[in-house]
C-alpha cells in the first residue's frame, strides 16, 4: 500500500512542459539561425504555449497536452498558430493559422502526442525543413538534443527570445524505472544532471538523435532541472499512428 501511495505522489508531481511559458530549456545554450529548422513555436491566441516540429510541409507534431481542453478533446483549431523559420521566438520567419487538430485517442501521461495541420503548406528554406521521424530506437547512453523557448530554471517568469538547446542522455526502460519509477514502451526517458532538461514551455518540442525526431517532450518530475530524468513520448512507437492521421 506504501508503495502505491507513493505513485500517486509521483503522479501528481508530474508538471507538464507547457502552459505560462515562462522561459527556456534549463541551463541550455542559445542556438543560431538556421540551426533547428525543424522547430517552431505553437501559439494560443497568439502567445508561445508550447514548441513543435515540423515534419511535412502542412504538419506540425506536438504534445497533445498542449492542445486539449479537456480528456482528449483540443481545443478549436482556430486558437492555433505556429510560427516556423525562426531562433527568435517574437520575430522573424512566418506565422501560419493551423487548420485541423488530431489528438492521440491513447493519450493519458503516455502517447502524449497530437498532430497539427497547417491552413497552408511552409515553403522549405534552409531555415523552414521537416525532420525525419525515428528509424530506430534511440539506444541507451545515446546523446539527444532537445530545444525550445523553455523555463530556465523552476520558477522564472521571463521567457528567453532566443531558443535553447541542450543535449541528455537516453536511458533503457529499467534505469528509467529506478530513477522515476516509470517505464513503458511508448515512453522515452532522458537523463540529465541538475540544473539543466526540459521545462515549462518546452512542451512538444522535439528530441533529435542521428539527425532524425525520437521524441515529443512531455513532463518533468518534481520540477524542473532536478537530476530526475524528463519523459518524452516515443516517435518510433507511434510511427503508425502518426502515419495513419496524415492525411
Amino acid at each position: 500500500m506504501a508503495f502505491l501511495q507513493f505513485l500517486v505522489f509521483l503522479a501528481v508531481t508530474f508538471v507538464a512542459v507547457t502552459a505560462n511559458p515562462t522561459g527556456r530549456v534549463v541551463g541550455g545554450y542559445d542556438a543560431v539561425s538556421a540551426q533547428f529548422p525543424h522547430q517552431i513555436s505553437l501559439r494560443f491566441q497568439h502567445r508561445h504555449t508550447c514548441g513543435g516540429s515540423i515534419i511535412a510541409s502542412n504538419y506540425i507534431l506536438t504534445a497533445a497536452h498542449c492542445v486539449v481542453e479537456t480528456g482528449t478533446t483540443p481545443y478549436a483549431a482556430e486558437y492555433f498558430t505556429i510560427r516556423a523559420g525562426t531562433h527568435n521566438r517574437i520575430a522573424g520567419g512566418v506565422i501560419v493559422q493551423v487548420k485541423r487538430v488530431v489528438v492521440h485517442q491513447g493519450y493519458v501521461v503516455e502517447n502524449d502526442l497530437a498532430l497539427l495541420e497547417l491552413e497552408e503548406h511552409l515553403t522549405f528554406s534552409s531555415k523552414i525543413q521537416a525532420i525525419p521521424l525515428a528509424s530506430a530506437e534511440v539506444p541507451s547512453g545515446a546523446e539527444v538534443i532537445i530545444s525550445g523557448w523553455g523555463l530556465t530554471e523552476n520558477k522564472g517568469d521571463t521567457l528567453p527570445i532566443l531558443m535553447q538547446w541542450n543535449t541528455v542522455t537516453a536511458l533503457s526502460k529499467s534505469q528509467c524505472f529506478r530513477k522515476i519509477l516509470m517505464s513503458s514502451d511508448a515512453l522515452l526517458c532522458l537523463d540529465h544532471p541538475s540544473g539543466a532538461g526540459a521545462c515549462n514551455g518546452d512542451s512538444g518540442g522535439p528530441a533529435t538523435y542521428n539527425g532524425e525526431l525520437v521524441g515529443v517532450a512531455g513532463f518533468v518530475v518534481i520540477g524542473c532541472g532536478t537530476s530526475r530524468p524528463d519523459g518524452y513520448a516515443k516517435v518510433f512507437y507511434n510511427l503508425e499512428w502518426i502515419h495513419e492521421n496524415m492525411i
